[in-house]
């Protein structure tokens, strides 16, 4: 076992090497994907609620050791030599995103949720109307893919989870993914037939809209004969999380109906549930649905 660990470990620092020569900055993995390296200030004990412990801002490498997860990644071949030697354990490599040159996001269709995530993308594409471009796929062990992209340098793709749609999660920036070639307790990733020399392609500006959190706005412009509960109503839909977009907006609708104002709300609804994910498709059958079940004409 001893001799398979090192077999692997030697061959996730190749793989690790030869993904920093394409510019990917990288960490070693253990076999569990999570940073092989444990953090230095783990037994660091501070008094809680102290000023110094408020004051203190987490390091991120600065102290100079190894053990900060993503923020150790790197592209420098010595200093991944000296990172895989600190973790003879590892058997595998995470790479960084989010970081330049390719400014990487991943994005992770997983199999484990039991939804079709390759469908729901395609789905996707269809109704915003673009086109995954031919890219970088690799493959998990559990049947899933992961398919890189590559986005604009000004611009900071958060990491999500099931936002984008069920089973698909999006790894930008401060997130990694596991590097082709890794090893971990469920099998071996690898780079899809075709793929491996590939670039990572630019990420469609439409998909790219998809990912970025919607804007912060707190006021949004709503007709004055609505008052204040019709505020009320629209900033409750904006508040909706997943999985509680359109039992927010229906119930909102409904109340809007019921009080009068549902055909002056329809619109500003329809924009506060656009700002949650849903599509104004959604949006406008759901309203609709509630003017129904009110007694109102849609």
């Amino acid at each position: 076992m001893a001799t398979t660990d090192r077999q692997a470990t030697t061959l996730a620092l190749a793989h690790a090497l030869s993904a920093a020569e394409r510019g990917l900055a990288v960490i070693p993995l253990s076999r569990t994907k999570l940073p092989a390296l444990r953090s230095p200030h783990r037994d660091e004990t501070k008094i809680s609620g102290s000023p110094e412990a408020a004051s203190t801002p987490p390091c991120h490498g600065e102290c100079g050791r190894f053990g900060h997860g993503v923020y150790d990644a790197a592209t420098d071949p010595a200093r991944i030599r000296e990172m895989f030697t600190a973790a003879p354990w590892a058997t595998g490599y995470g790479i960084a995103c989010g970081l330049p040159p390719h400014h990487l996001i991943g994005v992770d269709l997983d199999t484990k949720s039991g939804t079709d995530s390759s469908a729901a993308l395609r789905e996707l594409a269809l109704r915003h109307l673009f086109t995954i471009p031919a890219t970088v796929v690799v493959l998990t062990p559990s049947g899933g893919r992961h398919l890189w992209l590559s986005g604009p340098p000004d611009v900071v793709v958060p990491n999500s989870a099931g936002r984008l749609a069920p089973g698909i999660d999006i790894r930008g920036a401060g997130g990694y993914l596991v590097g082709p070639g890794s090893r971990t307790d469920h099998g071996v990733y690898a780079t899809a037939p075709g793929t491996a020399r590939l670039a990572p392609a630019a990420c469609p500006p439409a998909l790219l809209r998809l990912l970025l959190p919607p804007p912060r706005t707190t006021h949004h412009a709503t007709p004055a004969s609505i008052g204040d509960h019709g505020q009320g109503l629209v900033q409750f839909v904006l508040a909706a999380h997943e999985g509680q977009r359109n039992t927010r907006l229906f119930w909102a609708a409904c109340r809007a109906y019921e009080d009068g104002i549902g055909p002056a709300l329809v619109d500003p609804l329809v924009e506060a549930a656009l700002n949650t994910g849903l599509s104004e498709r959604e949006a406008r059958a759901t309203i609709a649905s509630a003017a129904r079940m009110t007694g109102h004409r849609p």
